[in-house]
């Protein structure tokens, strides 16, 4: 996955609560293994007229004009702003890659789903929790200006938005996989020398358990 180091982009406002991986990604498209690909069905349910399957071509569906995500500036955006909860429901990970395939790359909730919150990181995307007080800040601007911007630096962990500063917290392996571009298979593999020697050398030591 690619390095999350800054980020700057159009927030989308999502102002509501629990938000779940089905209205995400709707479970027809689980059908595909394929880890890409999903970014046009994201909120599916919701941005389209006409009801979907993976194999359904995308020029017969008609847009719902009124969501977000098929308006101006919006449609290019790629910081989500929502309420608590986001991502909650089923644990699949096809959630997360309609949103980063749309071209999510941050996303700023009181809350998110303990699955969801891990798919992001493995993903290459920055789940950042903010207190309730300080989303509600954030909407207040965001509505009062639209196609406002948000830059994220993991170096500094700070938010800046419309020039105000907010200072978040990152467990630190997570900041530095992201910042590195790693999920933990990644990052383990970094040791895979280490791993080699220690197998060897158990090998050694308990042979009856390698006689299988």
């Amino acid at each position: 996955m690619q390095p999350l180091i800054q980020h700057s982009g159009i927030i989308i406002p999502l102002n509501r609560a629990n938000i779940d991986t089905d209205m995400l990604l709707p479970k027809q498209y689980l059908k595909s293994l394929d880890a890409h690909g999903f970014g046009a069905f994201l909120f599916d349910d919701e941005r389209y007229l006409d009801p979907g399957e993976i194999d359904t071509p995308l020029a017969s569906r008609r847009e719902n004009p009124d969501f977000i995500l098929n308006r101006e500036p919006w449609r290019q955006g790629s910081v989500v702003l929502s309420q608590a909860n986001f991502g909650c429901g089923s644990s699949r990970e096809h959630a997360v890659w309609a949103l980063r395939d749309f071209g999510v790359k941050v996303l700023i909730a009181p809350s998110f789903g303990d699955i969801f919150t891990n798919n992001c990181f493995n993903n290459g995307l920055l789940p950042l929790c903010l207190p309730q007080a300080e989303i509600d800040r954030l909407f207040a601007l965001v509505e009062a200006e639209v196609g406002l911007q948000a830059h994220v630096d993991l170096t500094g962990k700070v938010l800046t938005v419309s020039g105000q500063n907010w200072h978040f917290e990152l467990e630190e392996g997570r900041r530095q996989r992201l910042i590195s571009g790693l999920d933990e298979i990644g990052e383990t593999l970094q040791y895979v020398e280490q791993i080699k020697k220690y197998e060897a050398c158990r090998q050694q030591q308990e042979p009856w358990i390698y006689r299988f």
